[in-house]
């Protein structure tokens, strides 16, 4: 039985590991956005280029997250945690030395890797670890700290590129390899989940990440409406057909499909994906939007997003407990209208946009309703499945919304008419913006009526989140296994 208290001195060096590799990989997902335009600039790279130095990191890790918690389980979870912060620092590295846009792309893929690795191995020490009466306050410190790396991403991201250069994004992820993996490996104890049995379903990883894979290459390059791309779009939905079959027939799937035999767990995944979709798209396209045609500086386009997490980071906790007494439909029909709200909005932003009159109050509505809607839909999740099985609802979940943003990213350029070098014209990009936000509206309104229509009150005595406070705007938090 774990027995670490969090006032000991070992259970202060355990959150402070776990807080620190969260936040490598929870600091790149927000932080790369606004260093793209540099990144483009320097590397004389097209939009589609950009496009995958995004992706690439989010294919690998929505398609490999699930493996990543099992193999934790199986194999000691320090021991993968600890080798996760190694992987993403070296991965990191090769990103902030990439000479190409094409070395770049690989290493971001292999970035997520190790993101898959770490991210579900600093919450499962934290419940490995710690006694009982201390692990829902660790927990809520873990999420805490990780929702404030969340809000200082933008803004670090910004600083960065307009001082040292972009290169630092990536670089800055060494140091912190360098200070977390020697401290975990000294005060971390190590744990394995003895119940774990079975083969791993590394047949299912692969064959999620290359659907995923091939799909956002066939978006992404459709603009040229070659065979290749066709060919691959159909190969991109074949390994899904084969990801379904294989999950169907396999002993210990990292799927399981009778998960989605509760109706609610299906439909709030359904609300999932629109929402999150519609966030990967907007947060992808609003860090170019500011400063291709705003003509805001790296650091001014980070400190403008500042306001969206720093929302979710103040008021998540009250949304959780407001939505327990109203029940999970209404917030989660009237949020992602607010943030629809929020993205037609967006359409005042264009040349010489000012902060206060044009940006600001779209990223206030933006951030009311995500606070509105993260908390509960996390609560959903979990009240919609057995006790047990909470981290494994928690973590298809958390792999749906990643999914569905880097659909997001390859689709929408495409959509919204946007062109390989867009982003080098201001005009042009504007016109593809004032295009793509009311698809995002869209997308929002459609998650909205999926909630009213299909969610509804859980029963008494479901499991409630223990991550209270969260500031990522890439996917809901994460969870873990309940004892059943």
């Amino acid at each position: 039985m774990p027995d670490v208290r969090l006032a000991s001195p070992q259970g202060k060096w355990i959150l402070l590991t776990t807080v620190l590799g969260s936040s490598m990989a929870m600091l790149d997902s927000t932080v790369v956005n606004v260093a793209l335009p540099r990144i483009g600039q320097d590397l004389d790279a097209s939009l589609a280029a950009l496009q995958w130095t995004v992706n690439a990191y989010m294919v690998t890790l929505a398609g490999l997250i699930l493996l990543g918690g099992s193999l934790g389980d199986r194999y000691g979870r320090r021991k993968v945690f600890v080798l996760g912060v190694v992987w993403f620092a070296a991965a990191s590295l090769l990103c902030g030395l990439a000479p190409t846009s094409g070395i770049l792309i690989a290493a971001r893929a292999l970035q997520g890797i190790g993101g898959a690795l770490l991210t579900p191995g600093s919450l499962a020490l934290i419940q490995a670890s710690f006694h009982s009466d201390d692990r829902s306050r660790a927990v809520g410190l873990w999420s805490g700290f990780g929702g404030i790396g969340a809000a200082v991403g933008p803004f670090l991201g910004g600083w960065l590129v307009t001082g040292p250069g972009w290169r630092w994004v990536f670089l800055l992820n060494v140091p912190l390899a360098l200070l977390c993996a020697p401290i975990a490996l000294r005060h971390v104890p190590e744990s394995a989940d003895q119940r774990a049995h079975g083969r791993f379903d590394v047949l299912g990883a692969v064959l999620g990440a290359l659907s995923l894979a091939l799909l956002t290459y066939a978006l992404i390059e459709a603009r040229g409406g070659s065979l290749a791309v066709a060919l691959t779009g159909a190969a991109g939905l074949a390994a899904a057909v084969a990801f379904v079959h294989v999950e169907r027939h396999r002993p210990d799937p990292m799927l399981p499909p009778d998960i989605f035999a509760s109706r609610q767990f299906t439909a709030v995944n359904l609300v999932t994906l629109c929402v999150y979709a519609a966030f990967g798209g907007f947060f992808f396209l609003t860090a170019l939007q500011l400063q291709v045609v705003a003509g805001y500086s790296p650091l001014a386009a980070g400190t403008a997003l500042l306001p969206t997490t720093a929302l979710m980071l103040l008021f998540s906790s009250r949304s959780g407990a407001l939505a327990d007494r109203t029940g999970p439909r209404l917030p989660l029909t009237v949020g992602p209208l607010l943030c629809a709200v929020a993205m037609l909005l967006m359409l005042r932003v264009g040349k010489g946009a000012d902060y206060l009159t044009d940006v600001l109050p779209a990223l206030l509505v933006m951030g009311a309703g995500m606070v509105t809607l993260v908390a509960p839909l996390t609560a959903t999740v979990l009240a919609s499945v057995d006790t047990a099985r909470a981290g494994l609802a928690s973590g298809i979940n958390n792999a749906a919304a990643r999914a569905a943003g880097l659909v997001a990213v390859a689709a929408l350029p495409l959509l919204a008419g946007m062109g390989a070098e867009a982003y080098r014209s201001p005009t042009a990009f504007d016109a593809a913006f004032d295009r793509a936000m009311p698809i995002c509206a869209g997308v929002l309104v459609l998650g909205s009526a999926l909630a009213f229509a299909l969610v509804r009150r859980p029963a008494p005595g479901c499991p409630r989140p223990e991550c209270r406070t969260h500031g990522s705007v890439t996917a809901p938090p994460l969870e873990a296994d309940r004892p059943g």
